[in-house]
């Protein structure tokens, strides 16, 4: 129940950048109108938008801060006033936690900015919170359209898993609980394209260069770019055209850079509701629910970030008597 593009209305949070600005930007060139929601626009995002202010499909910026629900509510608003209606949803925003939410740095601690009286985590409600409530109010307006969603009016919800969703890691726990938690969300909707027409899928991309890696030296450290086997990076545009698929077909090529005219094998891949599809540099894999085999099986590239012991020194560093006692 794939849907088409061009004269859609779309919203994706966190467009201001990385994945999700690259995902926005291929909406637009389909056709379709975009909200970009976001705190604020990187200078790339601010052209695109304004490259869309005239024309047959339109961008709009909405502030948002996906943490807040009463924001949330607004960005659809947006949708409705700009476009009278919504059809493609990406509650994409997320964050690679930092040391403001992260296991290892406790709330009430000197790096922490979580509030040890809030009862709550920001990295949670960013990557797990507000993708499950953004997906609650898709649906409501999709149901609540004129026509409803429906196999002849079907709608789609594109969410940011990672490979992090299939493994465990000590340096990030909070990051691979969140992930976890957005493919088995995913996952438990996906009888909703037969029923309701809404698709509901998810990308599970491997180690992308986007700003959470580039401008953040203390994760960077643990990825090699050197050396006889360096580890591989998965551009954005890789993985938005993934999420495009996830929207617009019923499959797609599990080798992204086959060409016919070299025949190249084409190993073709489904993409239905559930769909929980592994971006890694170039291949991409439908990721099953019972049996998977797990993102380093193949040895694809884009996988690894073989450096990660410089992360898990930095744990057991803190790791000493008054930790957690604030």
């Amino acid at each position: 129940m794939a849907q088409t593009v061009e004269g859609k209305a779309a919203i994706v949070t966190g467009a201001g950048s990385g994945i999700n600005l690259e995902f926005a930007r291929l909406l637009l060139q389909h056709g379709a109108n975009v909200v970009f929601a976001d705190l604020a626009l990187r200078p790339e995002a601010e052209d695109l938008v304004r490259q869309y202010q005239s024309g047959p499909n339109k961008a709009v910026f909405q502030k948002t801060d996906v943490t807040s629900w009463a924001d949330l509510n607004d960005m659809f608003q947006a949708a409705v006033n700009n476009f009278r209606g919504v059809d493609i949803v990406c509650p994409g925003a997320g964050v690679f936690e930092p040391p403001w939410s992260s296991f290892w740095y406790p709330p009430g601690s000197d790096k922490s900015g979580d509030d040890p009286v809030s009862g709550r985590y920001k990295l949670l409600d960013i990557n797990l919170t507000h993708p499950i409530r953004v997906t609650q109010l898709a649906m409501s307006h999709f149901l609540a359209a004129s026509p409803p969603s429906s196999a002849s009016n079907p709608k789609s919800i594109v969410h940011i898993a990672s490979i992090a969703g299939q493994s465990a890691s000590l340096p990030f726990p909070l990051y691979h609980v969140s992930k976890h938690g957005v493919q088995a969300l995913v996952r438990s909707l996906a009888s909703l394209e037969q029923t309701h027409g809404i698709r509901v899928a998810c990308v599970m991309p491997g180690v992308v260069k986007t700003p959470l890696f580039m401008e953040h030296p203390e994760k960077l450290k643990m990825f090699r770019s050197s050396g006889d086997t360096p580890d591989v990076w998965v551009t954005p545009e890789e993985v938005a055209q993934v999420m495009l698929a996830c929207v617009k077909d019923d499959e797609i090529d599990a080798n992204m850079r086959a060409t016919a005219d070299k025949g190249d094998e084409r190993e073709r891949v489904p993409i239905k509701g559930g769909s929980c599809l592994e971006v890694l540099a170039g291949f991409v894999r439908d990721v099953p629910l019972y049996g998977n085999v797990g993102p380093f099986a193949a040895g694809r590239p884009g996988a690894t970030v073989q450096d990660v012991t410089k992360m898990v020194d930095e744990v057991y560093e803190v790791l000493k008597p008054g930790w957690g006692q604030y």
